[in-house]
C-alpha cells in the first residue's frame, strides 16, 4: 500500500512509499482511510522538530471504514464508519490511566509520531480507541474530528469557558477558528481573533464570515488598543493562544483582564521563551495548559459536526495522498486553513 513514511531523523526525509498492509492482532480493527488531516505536528515532524521514532507513517487526524477486525473485537464490524483516538499504547494501569487521562500516559505511543499513522491506505488501531461516525457526516469530513476534540478539550474541559465570557483568540490557523466556532456555540459573549499579514489572503478572510466582534490583523493594528476600546480598558475573560509565537503569549499576558484566564493550545518551537511572569502574577492570572483529547472531548466533536457547528467544507482543501509536498507548503505558508490528504 501507498503510505507516507518519515524514514530518518533530519529536517525533510519523507516521502510515499510502498510498505504493507498491516494485518490487526487481537483487539485491533482494520480501517481503509478515507482522508487524514495535517496537523501543525506533522510539519514539525517533517522538520524534525516534534518527537517522532523513524521510520514512521505520519498523519493522525483520519477517518475511514473498517476493513478487518482481529480476534476477541465484537463491538465493531466491517464496514463501519469510524474515527479514532491517537493514544496507542497508554498503560491502563498508570494513575492517569485509571482516571481517565491516557491522553497523556508516558507509555503511550501516539499515531504518526511513535506509531504507524493514516497517511496511508490502511491502518490498524486498538478498538478501544475507536468512535462511529454519525449517519449524517460525510466520512471524509469526519477528519476533522481530532482537531475539535482538541479544541473541546482545551477551552471547555479544561479551560472551562463559559457563556458570557469575552474571548480572544490568538492564531487563525484551524485550531483558532475551530475554537472561535465553539465559543460561539456555547454563547461566549464575544469574540474576537487575531492574525498576522501572513494569514490576510486566506485564514483571516474566512473568519470575516464567522460573524465575530472584531477580525485584527496586528500588523496593521494594535490589538492592544482594539482590546481595550472593545472593553472599556478592563481586558477580555479569557485568551485561547493557538499560534504557539513568543509574541503572542506575551500579548496574551497584557489584553488578559484581572483574575481572567489563558488557555495555551499553541505550541512553540523554542524550548524556551521570555514570559511576562510578573504582570501574570500581579493579575492573578489563572493560565491553562491543556494537551491532547479526551475520550468525552470526541464524543462531543462528533455531536458538533453532526448539528453543522463545524463544518468541514468551509474550513479544509483536499489534495490526493501523492500532492502532499504541495499540501503541506500552503498550510506552512497560510495558503490554506486546514488540508486533507484523501487516499
Amino acid at each position: 500500500m501507498k503510505a507516507l513514511v518519515k524514514y530518518r531523523k533530519g529536517n525533510g526525509f519523507v516521502e510515499i512509499r510502498e510498505v504493507p498492509v498491516p494485518i490487526p492482532e487481537e483487539g485491533e480493527v482494520l480501517i481503509k482511510v478515507s482522508a487524514c488531516g495535517i496537523c501543525g505536528s506533522d510539519i514539525h515532524i517533517l522538520h524534525d522538530e516534534f518527537p517522532n521514532d523513524p521510520p514512521v507513517i505520519m498523519g493522525h487526524e483520519l477517518a475511514g471504514t473498517i476493513a478487518k477486525v482481529g480476534s476477541r473485537v465484537s463491538d465493531w464490524s466491517p464496514g463501519d464508519r469510524v474515527v479514532t483516538e491517537l493514544h496507542t499504547a497508554a498503560c491502563g494501569e498508570c494513575k492517569l490511566c485509571r482516571t481517565g487521562n491516557q491522553h497523556i500516559c508516558p507509555a503511550k505511543r501516539p499515531l504518526g509520531s511513535k506509531t504507524d499513522g493514516g497517511f496511508a491506505e490502511y491502518i490498524k488501531v486498538p478498538e478501544r480507541l475507536l468512535h462511529k461516525v454519525p449517519d449524517n457526516v460525510e466520512l471524509i469530513d469526519a477528519a476533522i474530528t481530532e482537531p475539535t476534540a482538541i479544541c473541546i478539550h482545551s477551552i471547555l474541559e479544561f479551560g472551562k469557558l463559559k457563556p458570557g465570557d469575552f474571548v480572544a483568540i490568538l492564531g487563525p490557523g484551524p485550531i483558532g477558528l475551530i475554537s472561535a466556532l465553539i465559543a460561539k456555540r456555547i454563547g461566549a459573549g464575544h469574540i474576537v481573533i487575531a492574525g498576522t499579514n501572513k494569514d490576510e489572503a486566506v485564514r483571516l478572510r474566512a473568519v470575516r464570515k464567522f460573524g465575530l466582534d472584531a477580525v485584527v490583523n496586528v500588523e496593521k493594528e494594535n490589538l492592544r488598543k482594539v482590546i481595550d476600546n472593545l472593553t472599556a480598558g478592563i481586558g477580555v475573560d479569557v485568551v485561547i493562544e493557538a499560534s504557539g509565537s513568543p509574541a503572542a503569549i506575551n500579548q496574551a499576558v497584557q489584553i488578559c483582564c484581572r483574575q481572567g484566564s489563558i488557555i495555551a493550545i499553541g505550541l512553540t518551537q523554542r524550548e524556551q521563551i521570555p514570559f511576562r511572569w510578573n504582570e501574570a502574577v500581579i493579575k492573578e492570572t489563572k493560565i491553562f495548559m491543556p494537551f491532547s483529547s479526551t475520550w468525552t472531548s470526541w464524543e462531543l466533536a462528533l455531536q458538533f459536526l453532526s448539528e453543522r457547528v463545524i463544518e468541514a467544507k468551509k474550513l479544509t482543501n483536499r489534495h490526493p495522498l501523492e500532492e502532499w509536498e504541495e499540501a503541506f507548503d500552503d498550510l506552512e505558508n497560510g495558503r490554506a486553513i486546514k488540508t486533507l490528504l484523501t487516499v
